[in-house]
């Protein structure tokens, strides 16, 4: 539960890249060498693809704080896993790991747990089989199902019919093993790690404008080599501390250590045109990615159209500008981003079901939602959906409602953001457990 609170001040590190830990460990464990991680993110889905890439033959081990050690068996040698590879709720995990599983000749067996179960995987499965691959699911390209790896992986040109990283980043997981070039084709710009770690382990690849969207292409067979990587801080979880500190009026909170790639800087470019005052200090480079301080103040937010096109840069902060929303004043409309539909959970539902709760005037769309901000009353206990972005954001929008807002289940929040009521709490926060 969360109460209403003054204004936010004080220092925040926010908690390791979630996607860059995923491929971190991935391409760990399909290069030669020692790989060592720092500052990997320790949320149950990073541990899920952890224990997958040990059923895969790698040696993936903590060290403590964050450090962590993968030595590979270098690309195309990963083994047939004995067990199911159980990837918990790890949606990222699961979809990259079919894409390397389908460049290695043996069988895996792919499950997860009830959300991640309802969850398609039919757009991974699509290009995978073009390689050579043959994928068994239940109804719907559901899992559990079962990845038969190609004896030899054949490379495509892949067009996305709707830009996905994590589509775009299985298909070239998958050419690793082709020999020649693999490429694919997205419509627009979506977050580039994979290819940024590609690189950094020793591939060659291209990136060139192509109809408006952009052309990756991967040089295939490439011998990975073991290089260190520094993860930097999620910007999508630091959202929930800049969202909390941009709406209320007097804050000034500094995020440190956060990820400012361009293709994932999509809330901050969004709150900033709502009024928000964000800077970004002490820029460097880690690891091939931007990085940056994140300097909040407070501001009274207004409402805004956001540009669709601006979608595959901040998908999932959505649910959290969705709060800005609803404490800013006006009309704030988002669209394009139907993709929501099929995350954790139906993520543009879940907000107007839960906005309409706590008292915001809120329309649901297709694809997307139209917010009418002001006061909100609050008083309510919101159903997360078992989503941990839900929950985080509904207890950030009771630090500006009248009334506590309370979540059904806090759990699933470990998977993205351990410590997260601890770290609020640190800057003027009020959340703990109903009275």
């Amino acid at each position: 539960m969360s109460r209403r609170a003054d204004a936010l001040r004080g220092r925040l590190r926010a908690p390791g890249d979630k996607s860059i830990s995923h491929r971190a460990l991935i391409f760990g464990g399909l290069s030669v060498g020692e790989t060592a991680i720092e500052d990997l993110l320790e949320g149950e889905d990073i541990l899920s693809t952890a224990r997958a890439m040990c059923e895969l033959g790698a040696d993936v081990r903590s060290i403590g704080n964050g450090s962590w050690r993968v030595r590979g068996l270098g690309n195309g040698g990963l083994h047939e896993p004995a067990q199911v590879l159980d990837l918990g709720n790890a949606g990222t995990g699961c979809r990259l790991l079919m894409g390397v599983a389908a460049g290695h000749n043996f069988t895996s067996f792919f499950t997860g747990d009830a959300s991640l179960c309802r969850r398609p995987m039919g757009r991974v499965a699509t290009p995978l089989m073009l390689m050579g691959a043959r994928i068994v699911a239940r109804s719907k390209d559901r899992l559990p199902l079962a990845v038969i790896g190609a004896a030899d992986p054949m490379p495509i040109e892949y067009r996305l019919p709707v830009a996905s990283a994590q589509v775009k980043s299985a298909v070239l997981l998958a050419g690793l093993n082709a020999p020649g070039e693999t490429s694919v084709i997205e419509p627009e710009p979506t977050r580039d790690h994979t290819e940024n770690m590609l690189r950094h382990f020793g591939a060659s690849v291209r990136v060139e404008p192509f109809e408006g969207g952009r052309k990756i292409t991967l040089v295939g067979q490439p011998e990975l080599t073991a290089a260190n990587i520094r993860v930097p801080g999620d910007p999508s979880s630091a959202a929930f501390a800049v969202t909390a500190a941009a709406m209320r009026p007097g804050s000034d909170v500094r995020i440190e250590n956060v990820g400012v790639n361009p293709l994932r800087a999509g809330l901050f470019a969004t709150l900033r045109d709502m009024g928000a005052d964000i800077a970004f200090a002490d820029r460097r480079d880690a690891g091939g990615e931007p990085v940056a301080d994140l300097v909040v103040r407070g501001a009274k937010l207004k409402g805004i159209e956001v540009p669709p096109e601006r979608a595959p840069s901040m998908i999932d902060e959505y649910p959290v500008l969705c709060v800005a929303a609803a404490l800013a004043e006006g009309r704030t409309v988002m669209r394009g981003i139907a993709e929501l539909r099929v995350k954790e959970s139906d993520r543009i539902g879940a907000m107007a079901a839960g906005l309409a709760a706590c008292g915001v005037a809120v329309e649901e769309l297709p694809d997307g939602l139209i917010v009418h901000g002001g006061d909100v009353p609050g008083g309510v206990r919101i159903e997360t959906r078992m989503d941990h972005r839900i929950g985080m954001s509904f207890l950030v929008l009771g630090l500006g409602a009248r009334e506590p807002i309370g979540i059904d289940d806090a759990r699933m929040i470990d998977t993205s953001f351990p410590g997260f009521a601890e770290a609020m709490n640190g800057l003027g926060a009020r959340i703990g457990p109903p009275p």
